[in-house]
């Protein structure tokens, strides 16, 4: 049961939130230090080396403390499902933010299964690692500071440094900027990167919405993918519903 002072805090963390959402856009911060303190909260009380720990200590914090632009744990189950069927070797995520649909990917994978994740806040990059390594996952996921869209430049460093190449990418979550996504995922297919049975996620398609992404999706249905629409709810309520796309491309 939520304790006063978190029925309190909870409300309040989304007032804010919402105020700063012209600074969340430009940054990918709240701007108000929470992201800062959940990473000293799961050091705190999630336990070193359980992946499992460190990703319920988070969805606890979000719930009860400050919520987050995590995946969060509804909507996470969806994307463990989705990695679970595809059984990906090679996984790009376009938006760490903390780490932890980082963490709840990568403890999926076997251990020669790599994730990338980008991150386009320099900041949130250093807090994802961290949370990553105290979830002893280091060897399977790791963060690079960029963007898809910045004229070649992180293309060009997953490339060279992460192997990605001509259909080497089997799974990709977009949780970052969502007038982004459609653009990003573009860019991907024109360079290859995708093969037929590459599964890409996308995050809160309806809230805040990637209108353009999901009219895209509709539009190349049965063509170049194959789409289910999940319904569900934005993180950690059940007041506001939400669609994650889960999307197969076929080439």
């Amino acid at each position: 049961m939520r304790s006063p002072i978190s029925m309190i805090r909870w409300p309040v963390s989304i007032l804010r939130m919402a105020i700063g959402g012209r600074t969340m856009v430009r940054t990918g911060q709240v701007g108000d230090g929470r992201e800062q303190v959940l990473l000293e909260h799961v050091r705190a009380h999630a336990t070193a080396g359980d992946p499992d720990s460190v990703v319920d200590t988070i969805d606890d914090f979000a719930r009860h403390h400050s919520v987050l632009m995590n995946v969060g744990d509804r909507k996470g189950l969806l994307l463990d499902a989705a990695i679970q069927r595809a059984a990906p070797a090679l996984l790009l995520e376009l938006g760490a933010y903390c780490g932890y649909s980082a963490v709840r990917t990568a403890r999926l994978l076997p251990d020669r299964a790599r994730l990338v994740s980008v991150e386009a806040n320099p900041d949130n990059a250093e807090i994802a690692r961290a949370v990553i390594e105290y979830a002893g996952l280091a060897d399977r996921a790791s963060v690079v500071v960029g963007m898809i869209g910045d004229g070649g430049a992180t293309m060009r460093h997953l490339a060279i440094e992460h192997d990605f190449g001509p259909a080497a990418l089997d799974f990709v979550f977009l949780d970052h900027l969502k007038t982004a996504y459609l653009p990003d995922l573009r860019s991907i297919m024109a360079a290859g990167w995708l093969h037929p049975g590459t599964v890409v996620v996308a995050d809160n398609v309806k809230v805040p919405g990637a209108p353009d992404y999901r009219r895209y999706t509709r539009e190349e249905e049965g063509r170049a993918w194959r789409t289910i629409e999940h319904k569900t709810y934005v993180e950690y309520q059940s007041l506001i519903s939400d669609l994650v796309l889960e999307s197969e491309y076929l080439g």
